[in-house]
C-alpha cells in the first residue's frame, strides 16, 4: 500500500481557468484531511497580495531577480491569453481550504534555491533559455503550443534546467506529502490528502509516492 493511496494530485496548467474550477469542485467533493500546495510562504503571499516582481526591483536583485522576472512575465502573457491570472487555482485552492476549516500545506521548494539551480545551468543552455522566451512572446506562437509536447521539448532543449525545475522540485514535493501522509496516519486510518500542482509535476510525483510505503503503516502492521 504506498502513499498514492493517500494523496489525491490535481495536475493544473497555472494560466487555465478550467484548472480554477477543478480544484474548487475537487475539495469540495473531497473534503480532504490535508490541502498541500505548489508553493513556499513567499510566493503564497505575493499571490495573495497581488504583488509583482517589477524590473527595477529584479534589476537591484542581480541575476536571480532578472531570471525571476522573466519567469514571471512569461506566465503572466500566458494568462492573459488564456484569460485567467497566473496562480488563481492556488488562490483558489488556499481560499476552499479555509472555508472548509481544512490544515493547508505548502510543499514546493524555496523559490530561491530554485532560481540558485537555475543559474548555475551552462551559459550556452541559458542562452537559449533567454532566446526561446522571447521568442514565445511574439504573436500568434500561443496557438502552436500543446502543453505535453512542451514540457518533453523543455527537457530536450534545457536538461539542466528541468533536472531543476521539474525532477528535483517533484522529489522535495513528493517528500514533503509523504511527511503530511504519515503525520495525519498516527491520528487515524483513513487518511485524503489533496495536492495542488502544475501538470508537468504530477507524473513525477505520482511515480515518487508510489514507489514508497507509509511510514505508519508499517508500524502499525507490526
Amino acid at each position: 500500500m504506498s502513499y498514492l493511496r493517500y494523496v489525491k494530485i490535481i495536475g493544473t496548467v497555472h494560466v487555465s481557468p478550467e484548472s480554477v474550477r477543478e480544484v474548487r469542485e475537487t475539495i469540495i467533493r473531497e473534503k480532504p484531511d490535508a490541502i498541500a500546495l505548489e508553493l513556499d510562504y513567499p510566493r503564497l503571499l505575493a499571490l495573495l497580495r497581488r504583488e509583482r516582481l517589477t524590473l527595477p526591483q529584479a534589476l537591484k536583485l542581480g541575476k536571480m531577480g532578472i531570471f525571476g522576472f522573466i519567469l514571471q512575465e512569461l506566465e503572466m502573457f500566458f494568462g492573459r491569453s488564456f484569460g485567467e491570472s497566473p496562480g488563481e487555482e492556488m488562490i483558489e485552492a488556499y481560499k476552499a481550504a479555509a472555508s472548509l476549516g481544512i490544515p493547508v500545506y505548502l510543499i514546493d521548494k524555496p523559490v530561491n534555491e530554485t532560481l540558485a539551480g537555475m543559474l548555475s545551468s551552462p551559459p550556452i543552455e541559458k542562452l537559449r533559455f533567454g532566446i526561446e522566451v522571447l521568442a514565445s512572446l511574439l504573436p500568434g506562437k500561443l496557438k502552436e503550443l500543446d502543453y505535453s509536447y512542451l514540457m518533453k521539448e523543455f527537457r530536450e532543449k534545457f536538461p539542466h534546467m528541468y533536472k531543476v525545475l521539474v525532477e528535483e522540485r517533484n522529489l522535495y514535493m513528493a517528500i514533503n506529502l509523504m511527511r503530511i501522509v504519515d503525520s495525519l496516519l498516527e491520528k487515524k486510518k483513513k487518511v485524503k490528502v489533496v495536492a495542488v500542482v502544475g501538470l508537468g509535476h504530477k507524473k513525477g510525483i505520482e511515480r515518487i509516492l508510489n514507489a514508497h510505503k507509509p511510514r505508519a503503516v508499517k508500524i502499525n502492521s507490526l
